[in-house]
């Protein structure tokens, strides 16, 4: 039996990760069965589950790279790059992530896998970039790299909450300018000092 290239085996982990992609955003998580998800990789579930051990780790590679592609925007082209591309995201994958909050609040298992590769992979740089920021003198330094980026976190979950439940974003431009007034840091005042007598 002819074994398959690591390219085409590449192509195929796309395809299932793309087709499931689909899936859950169409019937979300609880209603992506095996045999919708097969309609929608246009695969087998022996083929699905040789490349993905199960639909808990199908569905967090996908939310990993949701992470990570939001992260890698944040550090090239900063926070409010990185905000905008959540508001651009498809309402009914983010309702995804809504149900998804249920399963890390219930299944510790879940949520430890997603938060241990998080902690391991993404935050590091994440909250080296801050940390320059703030050296720079562009973030306030009043605060630690991880209370700024999780303000910005909680910020884009309150903006996914927000689209998913289809109430869209009516002035995306304010919110950066209010989000960016709480994290950069104060304008230095232009007026010399007067020496105390």
């Amino acid at each position: 039996m002819p074994k398959i290239s690591e390219e085409r085996k590449a192509e195929r982990r796309e395809q299932i990760l793309t087709g499931a992609r689909r899936c859950f955003a169409e019937y979300g998580y609880e209603g992506a069965t095996v045999v919708r998800l097969e309609r929608a990789t246009g695969l087998s579930r022996g083929a699905i589950f040789n490349y993905f051990v199960s639909k808990d780790a199908l569905f967090l590679e996908l939310a990993w790279r949701d992470n990570q592609r939001f992260v890698r925007l944040w550090l090239d082209k900063g926070w409010d790059a990185a905000l905008r591309e959540v508001a651009a995201e498809d309402p009914d994958w983010l309702g995804v992530y809504l149900e998804i909050t249920r399963k890390f609040r219930t299944d510790p298992d879940f949520r430890q896998a997603h938060e241990a590769r998080t902690t391991e992979e993404l935050a590091p740089p994440l909250l080296e970039r801050v940390r320059s920021l703030q050296e720079s003198g562009s973030l306030r330094g009043d605060k630690t790299p991880e209370q700024l980026a999780g303000f910005i976190g909680l910020v884009a979950n309150g903006v996914v909450v927000q689209l998913a439940a289809g109430d869209p974003i009516r002035n995306m431009d304010a919110l950066i300018e209010l989000v960016g007034s709480a994290v950069r840091a104060p304008a230095r005042s232009r007026t010399p000092s007067r020496k105390r007598v």
